[in-house]
């Protein structure tokens, strides 16, 4: 690289020599890439909002209900008993984002986490509606307090509370339902204090993260942001500056960069971007659409600032599959292909029978009985009648309660009583198997201990 001169830093952009927090002031950004990053995130907040309320075959589209332990994931329900199927969904994903950012690099971070979007597409845009751009903000910030700057401080942060709020209560359905969420709202408060307060405290955080935190949780809190260091290499595509065109800057030779500092001026972490990769960066392309800008107007090329890998500006090819790559996607293809087998094959049902604990065996005349717990999880689209029968011994079952008959995607959980006759019982712990039947059809099988004296 051409220039020498670089400011290296050995601390976050957003600190000033004391360890303050230095406020940035973001210009607005416009252009094609912009246009299309809104557009993006306005699908992605429908999508937040839309989940709890989209159905598939009754069921939400997403629910990750922890307090039951029932998570519905695009309308197939896991249980407890899916931990194991669960974990291969979750470290699919975690590849999926290694493998990702290894070849997009931040990708993810500009244009569809949840913090980049409510931050830059629905909380900033309300400030530079509410009290202008960069320059204005700056300057109200500085000035004296008068009735003018009170009613738009007091406007804004009352809308950035009430839209805190209505996040809450939306992240909150993605947990409980839409449902339990409305029954919740409108039952009266005293009845649910307890939840009521939580929703305050929830909604309180995403004021303040919002409000004041803001771009530090992308360079001081999260941690995708350090991963950046092992995961990229020179062959991954982000937002980069081609230092071989611009340098040397400003006009002093055949370099295209003015030294403008535009790219800088609009960048919502307020780094510049000509330093090469930082971890502050989260590849929202502002500084691509400012300098394009520049471009245009100094009658040069645009695409200074451009989605590139560090390989291509050096050697001009845009080749990005190395071996790493294409190892990640050996293992992402291995294991999401496991998920889906066990997916595809996991049993209808899922039954747990348990004796039940601090009980013993009863003695009576001509038998002995255990009292057991029952649990059948119905993991298929439709009602199913069932019926247990003891198929290892002769004996009798005694339900408690109603029938079998388990709704789609429900649990039946009940207590019965197993009688076996005295002369079947060879010592103090027997094994025993039941057999669960549908329509006299044997669909599962359930092994376990039956005591006797």
């Amino acid at each position: 690289m051409a220039k020498q001169n670089l400011d290296f830093r050995d601390k976050p952009i957003n600190l000033n020599e004391r360890g303050g927090r230095k406020w940035v002031y973001a210009k607005k950004p416009s252009g094609k890439w912009f246009t299309r990053r809104t557009i993006f995130s306005y699908v992605m907040l429908l999508f937040f909002v839309g989940v709890p309320f989209i159905r598939i075959n009754g069921n939400p589209l997403i629910l990750l209900d922890v307090a039951s332990r029932k998570f519905i994931i695009f309308g197939a329900i896991f249980w407890a008993q899916d931990t194991f199927i669960l974990a291969l969904l979750m470290l699919s994903f975690v590849l999926f984002v290694v493998l990702f950012t290894v070849t997009f690099g931040r990708l993810w971070c500009g244009w569809a986490c949840p913090q980049t979007i409510f931050l830059e597409m629905v909380f900033r845009k309300i400030e530079y509606l509410i009290e202008g751009d960069y320059r204005a903000r700056l300057q109200l910030d500085n000035s004296p307090w008068t009735a003018g700057k009170i009613f738009k401080k007091v406007l804004k942060h009352g809308i950035f509370i009430l839209i805190s709020v209505a996040m809450t209560n939306t992240f909150l359905m993605w947990f409980i339902g839409s449902d339990a969420w409305f029954d919740l709202i409108t039952s009266p408060v005293q009845e649910n204090l307890s939840g009521f307060l939580i929703m305050l405290l929830v909604s309180a955080f995403f004021y303040w993260v919002y409000s004041f935190f803001r771009e530090q949780i992308c360079t001081m809190v999260c941690p995708y942001g350090r991963m950046q260091g092992v995961l990229l290499d020179s062959k991954t595509i982000m937002v980069t500056y081609d230092y071989k065109r611009g340098e040397p800057r400003g006009g002093r030779g055949d370099g295209d960069c003015t030294d403008c500092k535009q790219c800088v001026s609009v960048c919502p972490t307020g780094i510049d971007i000509r330093n090469g990769t930082q971890l502050e960066c989260i590849n929202c392309t502002a500084c691509m659409d400012q300098c394009d800008k520049i471009m245009h107007v100094t009658g040069k090329s645009p695409g200074l600032i451009r989605y590139a890998s560090e390989d291509s500006i050096k050697g001009g090819h845009s080749k990005i599959w190395n071996t790493r790559n294409r190892a990640y996607s050996v293992v992402l293809l291995i294991i999401f292909s496991f998920f889906v087998y066990t997916l595809v094959t996991r049993p209808v049902i899922e039954t747990t029978i348990l004796r039940t604990p601090g009980l013993l065996y009863q003695d009576h005349e001509n038998t002995i009985s255990n009292v057991y717990n029952i649990k059948i999880v119905n993991k298929t689209h439709n009602d199913m009648p069932l019926e247990i029968k003891l198929i290892s011994h002769q004996g009798e079952i005694r339900m408690a309660g109603n029938t079998m008959n388990i709704k789609d995607q429900d649990m039946f959980e009940s207590t019965f009583l197993l009688f076996i006759p005295k002369d079947e019982i060879k010592g103090d712990k027997t094994e025993i198997e039941f057999g669960i039947y549908s329509n006299n059809e044997l669909i599962e099988t359930y092994r376990t201990t039956f005591v006797g004296p």
